[in-house]
């Protein structure tokens, strides 16, 4: 070690484990911590060696404040506490915070309808995952939701589209629909429907009326491997 190394240990200690007579009467050793070590002890009781706020901004600025001095918004300042009891303190408050809103929402929420859209085979060990785009779209003009997703597996040409109404009580014509792509773009009829069939990438609705399709085409060809649709709901 260097002389420079000793004279900053021994600072250190000279400024941080002085004997301390006025701690004389608090449980443990009567010594000064290290200050920062005192923040991150898992305790209530208070600060060996609390912070000196003065000429702080931020505490300046809320003692001059009339309004934010006893604003129910602000956090209120421990000084002579942990980071650990500040953290159980907030955590508390958020809970409490969340709590009744988790009630009201959990019990607004039912089941409304129940669809089986595929099964798997109990003998398989892990699930396939053939549930895929979710994209969910509110009409509010004619309270209606909607949602758009994929199955994969021997359905990739087709895209399906659910629609709710926005009351559960009332329902709504075509409830669900699936709509295959295939080979619609073909030219011509002389097309061979294997050699122009397309599976879709994305879609998402555009506006009310209007979905967006990112379509694929099965068997590439230089320059005619995607297609971006526009279709109209109807």
């Amino acid at each position: 070690m260097t002389q420079k190394d000793i004279t900053f240990v021994a600072d250190f200690l000279t400024e941080h484990f002085n004997e301390a007579p006025e701690l004389y009467n608090r449980k443990g050793k009567y010594f000064n911590v290290e200050r920062v070590g005192q923040y991150l002890k898992d305790e209530d009781d208070d600060l060996v060696s609390p912070p000196n706020t003065e000429g702080n901004q931020w505490f300046n600025f809320l003692k001059d404040s009339t309004h934010l001095k006893e604003s129910p918004l602000l956090f209120p300042y421990y000084p002579e506490k942990s980071l650990h009891f500040v953290k159980r303190q907030m955590e508390g408050i958020i809970d409490q915070c969340l709590q009744k809103p988790a009630d009201v929402i959990g019990k607004s929420v039912h089941q409304a309808v129940c669809m089986s859209l595929y099964k798997i085979p109990q003998s398989e060990d892990s699930t396939p995952q053939l549930f895929k785009l979710p994209f969910l779209w509110n009409d509010k003009t004619s309270n209606l939701h909607y949602v758009l997703f994929t199955m994969l597996e021997n359905s990739i040409s087709k895209i399906h589209i659910l629609r709710r109404h926005t009351d559960t009580s009332r329902s709504v014509s075509n409830g669900i629909l699936a709509v295959e792509f295939g080979n619609f773009l073909n030219n011509s009829i002389n097309e061979s429907s294997d050699s122009r069939c397309y599976s879709c990438l994305d879609a998402q609705f555009y506006d009310d009326e209007t979905v967006t399709v990112v379509l694929k085409e099965s068997v590439q060809q230089e320059g005619k491997e995607r297609v971006l649709a526009q279709l109209p709901l109807s």
